[in-house]
Protein backbone atom coordinates (compact mmCIF):
# COMPACT_ATOMS: atom_id res chain seq x y z
CA UNK A 1 0.00 0.00 0.00
CA UNK A 2 1.62 3.29 -1.31
CA UNK A 3 1.98 6.25 1.50
CA UNK A 4 0.44 8.75 -1.19
CA UNK A 5 -3.03 6.76 -0.94
CA UNK A 6 -2.91 6.16 2.79
CA UNK A 7 -2.29 10.26 3.17
CA UNK A 8 -5.26 10.42 1.14
CA UNK A 9 -7.58 8.16 2.94
CA UNK A 10 -6.31 9.38 6.36
CA UNK A 11 -9.32 10.36 8.76
CA UNK A 12 -8.07 13.87 8.95
CA UNK A 13 -8.19 14.66 5.37
CA UNK A 14 -11.08 12.51 4.23
CA UNK A 15 -12.83 14.62 6.95
CA UNK A 16 -11.77 17.90 5.57
CA UNK A 17 -13.09 16.29 2.19
CA UNK A 18 -16.18 15.30 3.46
CA UNK A 19 -16.51 19.10 5.21
CA UNK A 20 -15.79 20.95 2.26
CA UNK A 21 -18.42 19.15 -0.29
CA UNK A 22 -21.13 19.37 2.18
CA UNK A 23 -19.72 23.02 2.27
CA UNK A 24 -21.07 23.24 -1.30
CA UNK A 25 -23.97 21.49 -0.97
CA UNK A 26 -25.19 20.04 -4.61
CA UNK A 27 -27.79 17.53 -5.46
CA UNK A 28 -26.96 14.01 -5.92
CA UNK A 29 -25.30 11.57 -8.44
CA UNK A 30 -26.54 8.21 -9.82
CA UNK A 31 -27.35 6.59 -6.27
CA UNK A 32 -29.98 9.21 -4.93
CA UNK A 33 -28.13 9.39 -1.97
CA UNK A 34 -28.74 13.36 -0.77
CA UNK A 35 -27.14 15.78 1.40
CA UNK A 36 -28.73 14.22 4.20
CA UNK A 37 -28.29 10.82 3.56
CA UNK A 38 -24.46 11.06 3.16
CA UNK A 39 -23.79 11.00 7.29
CA UNK A 40 -25.74 7.64 7.60
CA UNK A 41 -24.48 6.32 4.67
CA UNK A 42 -20.63 6.73 5.44
CA UNK A 43 -21.74 5.19 8.66
CA UNK A 44 -22.46 2.13 7.64
CA UNK A 45 -20.18 1.95 4.55
CA UNK A 46 -17.14 4.33 5.04
CA UNK A 47 -15.03 1.32 6.44
CA UNK A 48 -15.61 -1.27 3.67
CA UNK A 49 -15.37 1.45 0.97
CA UNK A 50 -12.42 2.14 2.26
CA UNK A 51 -10.90 -1.10 2.32
CA UNK A 52 -11.76 -1.77 -1.58
CA UNK A 53 -10.15 1.51 -2.71
CA UNK A 54 -7.05 0.03 -0.88
CA UNK A 55 -6.97 -3.51 -2.56
CA UNK A 56 -7.75 -1.67 -6.10
CA UNK A 57 -11.47 -2.96 -5.79
CA UNK A 58 -13.66 0.17 -5.55
CA UNK A 59 -15.52 0.89 -8.95
CA UNK A 60 -16.82 4.49 -8.58
CA UNK A 61 -20.48 5.33 -9.78
CA UNK A 62 -21.23 7.10 -13.40
CA UNK A 63 -20.93 10.78 -13.33
CA UNK A 64 -24.81 12.12 -14.25
CA UNK A 65 -24.92 14.06 -17.20
CA UNK A 66 -26.52 17.21 -16.79
CA UNK A 67 -26.81 19.92 -19.63
CA UNK A 68 -26.05 23.75 -19.19
CA UNK A 69 -27.12 26.22 -21.90
CA UNK A 70 -24.63 28.90 -22.61
CA UNK A 71 -24.66 31.98 -23.12
CA UNK A 72 -24.00 32.38 -26.74
CA UNK A 73 -26.07 29.21 -27.56
CA UNK A 74 -25.40 25.85 -27.56
CA UNK A 75 -25.12 23.66 -24.12
CA UNK A 76 -22.01 22.84 -21.75
CA UNK A 77 -22.04 19.11 -20.37
CA UNK A 78 -21.82 18.88 -16.45
CA UNK A 79 -20.99 15.64 -15.21
CA UNK A 80 -22.26 15.43 -11.52
CA UNK A 81 -20.34 12.55 -9.58
CA UNK A 82 -22.09 10.41 -6.32
CA UNK A 83 -21.59 12.81 -3.25
CA UNK A 84 -19.57 9.74 -1.36
CA UNK A 85 -17.07 10.27 -4.94
CA UNK A 86 -17.39 13.89 -4.63
CA UNK A 87 -15.37 13.47 -1.32
CA UNK A 88 -13.18 10.91 -2.40
CA UNK A 89 -12.10 13.32 -5.67
CA UNK A 90 -11.95 15.61 -3.07
CA UNK A 91 -9.67 14.14 -1.04
CA UNK A 92 -7.58 13.23 -3.89
CA UNK A 93 -7.44 16.50 -4.97
CA UNK A 94 -6.21 18.01 -1.52
CA UNK A 95 -3.27 16.06 -1.54
CA UNK A 96 -1.55 16.17 -5.18
CA UNK A 97 -2.56 19.90 -5.90
CA UNK A 98 0.68 20.62 -3.13
CA UNK A 99 2.64 17.61 -5.04
CA UNK A 100 1.45 19.39 -8.64
CA UNK A 101 1.69 23.57 -7.48
CA UNK A 102 5.64 23.93 -7.67
CA UNK A 103 5.23 22.77 -11.41
CA UNK A 104 2.88 25.00 -12.69
CA UNK A 105 3.32 28.33 -14.24
CA UNK A 106 2.90 31.58 -12.90
CA UNK A 107 1.05 32.70 -15.70
CA UNK A 108 -1.61 30.10 -14.91
CA UNK A 109 -4.35 31.57 -12.61
CA UNK A 110 -7.64 28.82 -12.89
CA UNK A 111 -8.46 26.46 -9.96
CA UNK A 112 -5.62 27.08 -7.98
CA UNK A 113 -4.77 28.04 -4.31
CA UNK A 114 -4.64 31.99 -3.77
CA UNK A 115 -4.91 32.56 -7.26
CA UNK A 116 -8.20 33.84 -9.41
CA UNK A 117 -9.55 35.35 -12.25
CA UNK A 118 -8.94 39.20 -11.42
CA UNK A 119 -5.27 38.03 -11.40
CA UNK A 120 -4.97 37.21 -15.04
CA UNK A 121 -6.64 40.03 -15.64
CA UNK A 122 -4.27 42.22 -14.15
CA UNK A 123 -1.40 40.26 -15.71
CA UNK A 124 -3.10 41.13 -19.15
CA UNK A 125 -3.47 44.56 -18.57
CA UNK A 126 0.85 44.86 -18.38
CA UNK A 127 1.07 43.02 -21.50
CA UNK A 128 -1.48 45.59 -23.33
CA UNK A 129 0.51 48.82 -21.55
CA UNK A 130 3.71 47.24 -22.67
CA UNK A 131 2.79 47.20 -25.94
CA UNK A 132 1.59 43.37 -26.70
CA UNK A 133 -1.57 44.62 -28.51
CA UNK A 134 -1.97 41.91 -30.47
CA UNK A 135 -4.10 38.94 -28.92
CA UNK A 136 -4.58 35.34 -30.00
CA UNK A 137 -7.17 33.89 -28.01
CA UNK A 138 -7.74 30.20 -28.13
CA UNK A 139 -10.81 28.15 -27.92
CA UNK A 140 -10.19 24.65 -27.17
CA UNK A 141 -13.13 22.64 -28.28
CA UNK A 142 -14.81 21.38 -25.68
CA UNK A 143 -11.99 20.69 -23.95
CA UNK A 144 -13.34 18.66 -20.86
CA UNK A 145 -15.05 16.21 -23.01
CA UNK A 146 -11.73 15.51 -25.01
CA UNK A 147 -9.16 15.19 -22.88
CA UNK A 148 -7.11 12.99 -24.37
CA UNK A 149 -6.84 9.89 -20.71
CA UNK A 150 -3.83 7.98 -21.79
CA UNK A 151 -1.70 11.13 -22.35
CA UNK A 152 -3.33 12.82 -18.91
CA UNK A 153 -2.26 9.63 -17.29
CA UNK A 154 1.43 9.91 -18.11
CA UNK A 155 1.46 12.95 -17.24
CA UNK A 156 -0.19 12.14 -13.20
CA UNK A 157 2.36 9.10 -13.64
CA UNK A 158 5.30 11.57 -14.05
CA UNK A 159 4.12 13.95 -11.25
CA UNK A 160 3.38 11.37 -8.66
CA UNK A 161 4.75 8.27 -9.41
CA UNK A 162 2.45 6.17 -7.40
CA UNK A 163 0.60 3.47 -8.88
CA UNK A 164 -1.92 2.81 -6.58
CA UNK A 165 -3.67 6.40 -6.44
CA UNK A 166 -3.27 6.14 -10.29
CA UNK A 167 -4.92 3.09 -10.55
CA UNK A 168 -8.00 5.05 -8.66
CA UNK A 169 -8.00 8.42 -10.40
CA UNK A 170 -7.81 6.37 -14.01
CA UNK A 171 -11.46 4.06 -12.65
CA UNK A 172 -12.70 8.05 -11.87
CA UNK A 173 -11.83 8.69 -15.63
CA UNK A 174 -13.57 5.58 -17.08
CA UNK A 175 -16.35 5.90 -14.84
CA UNK A 176 -18.73 6.63 -17.31
CA UNK A 177 -21.50 8.61 -17.60
CA UNK A 178 -26.08 8.08 -17.46
CA UNK A 179 -27.32 10.30 -19.84
CA UNK A 180 -31.25 10.21 -19.76
CA UNK A 181 -30.61 6.71 -18.12
CA UNK A 182 -28.56 4.92 -20.23
CA UNK A 183 -24.61 4.08 -19.41
CA UNK A 184 -22.06 5.19 -21.53
CA UNK A 185 -18.53 4.91 -21.43
CA UNK A 186 -15.56 7.27 -21.34
CA UNK A 187 -12.99 6.88 -23.32
CA UNK A 188 -11.68 11.00 -23.36
CA UNK A 189 -12.51 13.38 -21.59
CA UNK A 190 -12.74 14.43 -17.84
CA UNK A 191 -16.36 15.16 -16.72
CA UNK A 192 -16.88 19.00 -15.78
CA UNK A 193 -18.34 18.90 -12.44
CA UNK A 194 -15.83 16.62 -10.78
CA UNK A 195 -13.96 17.85 -7.75
CA UNK A 196 -10.90 16.37 -9.42
CA UNK A 197 -11.05 17.55 -12.97
CA UNK A 198 -10.22 21.37 -12.39
CA UNK A 199 -6.54 19.97 -11.06
CA UNK A 200 -6.37 17.09 -13.58
CA UNK A 201 -6.65 20.26 -16.51
CA UNK A 202 -4.31 22.28 -14.83
CA UNK A 203 -2.09 19.07 -15.36
CA UNK A 204 -2.47 19.03 -18.98
CA UNK A 205 -2.39 21.93 -19.86
CA UNK A 206 0.79 23.06 -17.80
CA UNK A 207 2.44 21.25 -20.72
CA UNK A 208 0.69 24.14 -22.95
CA UNK A 209 2.25 26.84 -20.60
CA UNK A 210 5.69 24.78 -20.67
CA UNK A 211 5.55 25.60 -24.69
CA UNK A 212 4.71 29.01 -23.75
CA UNK A 213 7.16 29.71 -22.02
CA UNK A 214 10.13 28.12 -23.96
CA UNK A 215 8.88 30.32 -27.01
CA UNK A 216 9.22 33.66 -24.81
CA UNK A 217 5.51 34.33 -25.50
CA UNK A 218 3.59 36.85 -23.18
CA UNK A 219 0.12 34.88 -22.08
CA UNK A 220 -2.35 34.29 -18.88
CA UNK A 221 -4.48 31.06 -18.97
CA UNK A 222 -7.31 30.09 -16.78
CA UNK A 223 -8.24 26.50 -17.23
CA UNK A 224 -8.90 26.31 -20.38
CA UNK A 225 -8.89 29.98 -21.38
CA UNK A 226 -5.70 31.34 -22.80
CA UNK A 227 -4.68 34.09 -24.58
CA UNK A 228 -1.79 34.94 -25.70
CA UNK A 229 -0.37 38.83 -26.04
CA UNK A 230 2.18 39.89 -29.21
CA UNK A 231 3.52 43.23 -30.51
CA UNK A 232 2.22 42.37 -33.94
CA UNK A 233 0.05 41.31 -36.61
CA UNK A 234 2.67 39.37 -38.57
CA UNK A 235 3.62 37.69 -34.72
CA UNK A 236 -0.38 36.86 -34.05
CA UNK A 237 -0.32 35.04 -37.05
CA UNK A 238 2.67 33.21 -36.44
CA UNK A 239 1.78 32.38 -33.16
CA UNK A 240 -1.59 31.17 -33.98
CA UNK A 241 -1.10 28.83 -36.72
CA UNK A 242 1.80 27.21 -34.88
CA UNK A 243 0.24 26.79 -31.42
CA UNK A 244 -2.56 25.79 -32.86
CA UNK A 245 -0.56 23.32 -34.45
CA UNK A 246 1.41 22.20 -31.37
CA UNK A 247 -1.51 21.96 -29.69
CA UNK A 248 -3.93 19.58 -31.65
CA UNK A 249 -0.32 17.13 -32.33
CA UNK A 250 1.43 16.99 -29.17
CA UNK A 251 -1.46 17.42 -26.71
CA UNK A 252 -4.09 15.88 -28.24
CA UNK A 253 -6.80 18.37 -28.13
CA UNK A 254 -9.13 20.31 -30.67
CA UNK A 255 -8.84 23.71 -31.00
CA UNK A 256 -11.86 25.80 -32.43
CA UNK A 257 -10.70 27.29 -35.52
CA UNK A 258 -14.56 29.25 -36.00
CA UNK A 259 -13.74 31.23 -32.14
CA UNK A 260 -10.07 31.25 -32.20
CA UNK A 261 -8.87 34.27 -33.49
CA UNK A 262 -6.86 37.33 -33.63
CA UNK A 263 -7.84 40.39 -32.13
CA UNK A 264 -7.16 43.86 -29.99
CA UNK A 265 -7.84 44.62 -26.75
CA UNK A 266 -11.28 46.17 -27.88
CA UNK A 267 -12.12 43.37 -29.57
CA UNK A 268 -11.56 40.91 -26.36
CA UNK A 269 -14.14 39.05 -23.88
CA UNK A 270 -11.76 37.28 -21.78
CA UNK A 271 -13.09 35.80 -18.37
CA UNK A 272 -15.98 38.11 -18.29
CA UNK A 273 -13.94 41.09 -18.87
CA UNK A 274 -13.52 44.04 -21.68
CA UNK A 275 -10.97 46.44 -22.38
CA UNK A 276 -10.71 50.08 -23.30
CA UNK A 277 -7.91 52.76 -24.08
CA UNK A 278 -8.10 55.65 -21.37
CA UNK A 279 -7.65 58.95 -23.41
CA UNK A 280 -6.56 61.17 -20.04
CA UNK A 281 -3.12 58.41 -19.16
CA UNK A 282 -3.51 56.35 -22.36
CA UNK A 283 -3.50 53.11 -20.31
CA UNK A 284 -5.35 50.21 -21.05
CA UNK A 285 -7.87 49.13 -18.16
CA UNK A 286 -10.88 46.88 -17.79
CA UNK A 287 -14.09 46.79 -17.02
CA UNK A 288 -17.27 44.15 -17.74
CA UNK A 289 -17.72 43.07 -20.76
CA UNK A 290 -21.27 44.59 -22.17
CA UNK A 291 -22.97 40.80 -21.92
CA UNK A 292 -21.73 40.80 -18.37
CA UNK A 293 -23.61 43.87 -17.59
CA UNK A 294 -26.39 42.68 -19.73
CA UNK A 295 -26.46 39.27 -17.92
CA UNK A 296 -26.05 41.16 -14.57
CA UNK A 297 -29.64 42.94 -15.71
CA UNK A 298 -31.02 40.47 -16.77
CA UNK A 299 -30.97 39.03 -12.74
CA UNK A 300 -31.49 41.64 -11.46
CA UNK A 301 -34.82 41.68 -13.93
CA UNK A 302 -35.75 38.53 -13.10
CA UNK A 303 -35.91 39.23 -9.00
CA UNK A 304 -37.79 42.19 -9.36
CA UNK A 305 -40.93 40.41 -11.48
CA UNK A 306 -43.69 41.90 -9.85
CA UNK A 307 -45.42 39.00 -10.67
CA UNK A 308 -43.41 37.30 -8.12
CA UNK A 309 -45.43 36.71 -4.89
CA UNK A 310 -42.34 36.34 -2.17
CA UNK A 311 -41.87 38.68 0.94
CA UNK A 312 -39.99 41.72 0.32
CA UNK A 313 -36.89 40.92 3.11
CA UNK A 314 -36.30 37.96 0.76
CA UNK A 315 -36.26 39.76 -2.11
CA UNK A 316 -33.76 42.08 -1.12
CA UNK A 317 -31.69 39.61 0.74
CA UNK A 318 -31.64 37.63 -3.05
CA UNK A 319 -30.98 41.03 -5.09
CA UNK A 320 -28.46 41.85 -2.24
CA UNK A 321 -26.44 38.64 -2.91
CA UNK A 322 -26.22 38.99 -6.72
CA UNK A 323 -24.83 42.72 -6.60
CA UNK A 324 -22.32 41.39 -3.89
CA UNK A 325 -21.09 38.63 -5.70
CA UNK A 326 -21.66 40.21 -9.31
CA UNK A 327 -19.21 43.42 -7.70
CA UNK A 328 -17.14 41.54 -6.05
CA UNK A 329 -15.53 39.83 -9.09
CA UNK A 330 -15.71 42.59 -11.13
CA UNK A 331 -14.35 45.39 -8.36
CA UNK A 332 -10.95 46.04 -10.42
CA UNK A 333 -12.68 47.25 -13.33
CA UNK A 334 -14.10 50.46 -14.62
CA UNK A 335 -18.31 50.51 -13.81
CA UNK A 336 -18.79 53.64 -12.05
CA UNK A 337 -21.46 54.78 -15.29
CA UNK A 338 -22.75 51.10 -16.21
CA UNK A 339 -23.66 51.33 -11.89
CA UNK A 340 -25.54 54.38 -11.94
CA UNK A 341 -27.58 53.40 -14.65
CA UNK A 342 -28.34 50.19 -13.24
CA UNK A 343 -29.53 51.83 -10.11
CA UNK A 344 -31.78 53.91 -11.04
CA UNK A 345 -33.24 51.43 -13.40
CA UNK A 346 -33.53 48.83 -10.22
CA UNK A 347 -35.02 51.47 -7.99
CA UNK A 348 -37.62 52.10 -10.56
CA UNK A 349 -38.70 48.45 -10.53
CA UNK A 350 -38.53 48.24 -6.73
CA UNK A 351 -40.92 50.82 -6.53
CA UNK A 352 -43.27 48.92 -8.99
CA UNK A 353 -43.08 46.24 -6.84
CA UNK A 354 -44.12 48.39 -3.72
CA UNK A 355 -47.00 49.59 -5.63
CA UNK A 356 -48.07 46.86 -6.31
CA UNK A 357 -47.86 45.45 -2.83
CA UNK A 358 -50.00 48.48 -1.48
CA UNK A 359 -52.91 47.03 -3.83
CA UNK A 360 -55.22 50.02 -3.28
CA UNK A 361 -55.62 53.61 -3.55
CA UNK A 362 -56.37 54.30 0.08
CA UNK A 363 -53.35 52.26 0.63
CA UNK A 364 -51.36 54.28 -1.76
CA UNK A 365 -52.20 57.74 -0.83
CA UNK A 366 -51.46 56.76 2.71
CA UNK A 367 -48.08 55.45 2.30
CA UNK A 368 -46.88 58.42 -0.24
CA UNK A 369 -48.15 60.78 2.14
CA UNK A 370 -46.04 58.81 4.66
CA UNK A 371 -43.04 59.59 3.01
CA UNK A 372 -43.89 63.39 2.80
CA UNK A 373 -46.34 63.53 -0.14
CA UNK A 374 -48.64 66.57 -0.33
CA UNK A 375 -52.49 65.39 -0.34
CA UNK A 376 -52.59 66.40 -4.03
CA UNK A 377 -49.52 64.82 -5.45
CA UNK A 378 -50.01 61.30 -3.28
CA UNK A 379 -53.93 61.14 -5.08
CA UNK A 380 -52.45 62.21 -8.51
CA UNK A 381 -50.23 59.20 -8.69
CA UNK A 382 -52.74 57.49 -6.96
CA UNK A 383 -54.92 58.09 -9.79
CA UNK A 384 -52.72 56.01 -12.36
CA UNK A 385 -53.86 52.47 -10.64
CA UNK A 386 -51.83 49.96 -11.61
CA UNK A 387 -50.38 51.82 -15.24
CA UNK A 388 -47.14 50.79 -13.32
CA UNK A 389 -44.92 52.03 -15.51
CA UNK A 390 -46.55 55.03 -15.87
CA UNK A 391 -47.06 55.43 -11.93
CA UNK A 392 -43.45 54.65 -11.87
CA UNK A 393 -42.45 58.66 -13.08
CA UNK A 394 -44.29 60.77 -11.32
CA UNK A 395 -43.19 62.59 -8.49
CA UNK A 396 -44.94 61.04 -5.93
CA UNK A 397 -43.46 57.59 -6.45
CA UNK A 398 -39.72 58.78 -6.57
CA UNK A 399 -40.37 59.38 -2.81
CA UNK A 400 -39.47 56.35 -2.72
CA UNK A 401 -36.23 57.15 -3.25
CA UNK A 402 -32.30 55.23 -2.36
CA UNK A 403 -32.21 56.33 1.81
CA UNK A 404 -36.06 54.76 1.80
CA UNK A 405 -34.90 51.77 -0.33
CA UNK A 406 -31.31 51.25 1.93
CA UNK A 407 -33.33 51.74 5.26
CA UNK A 408 -35.70 48.77 3.47
CA UNK A 409 -32.04 47.03 3.49
CA UNK A 410 -31.93 47.41 -0.66
CA UNK A 411 -27.88 47.96 -1.30
CA UNK A 412 -27.05 50.65 -3.38
CA UNK A 413 -24.96 48.64 -6.48
CA UNK A 414 -23.11 51.99 -7.30
CA UNK A 415 -22.00 52.55 -3.00
CA UNK A 416 -21.13 48.96 -2.80
CA UNK A 417 -18.80 49.02 -5.53
CA UNK A 418 -17.23 52.85 -4.39
CA UNK A 419 -16.67 51.90 -0.54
Amino acid sequence: MSQLLEEILSKENMTLAYKSVKANKGASGVDGISMEEIDEYLKKNWVEIREQIRKRKYKPQPVKRVEIPKPNGGKRNLGIPTIIDRIIEQAIAQKLTPIAEPHFSDNSYGFRPKRRAQQAIIKLLEYLNDGYTYIVDIDLEKFFDNVPQDKLMTLIGKLIHDPDTESLIHKYLKAGVMVRGRYEETEKGTPQGGNLSPLLSNIMLNELDKELEARGLHFVRYADDCVIAVGSSAAANRVMHTITNWIERKLGLKVNMTKTKITKPMGLKYLGFGFWKDSKDGKWKARPHQESVAKFKRKLKQLTKRSWSIDMDTRITKLNQVIFGWINYFKIGNMKKALTMIDEHLRTRMRIIIWKQWKKSEKRIWGLRKLGAPEWMARKSAGFGDHYQAVAKTTGLHLINKEILAKRGLQSCLDYYLN
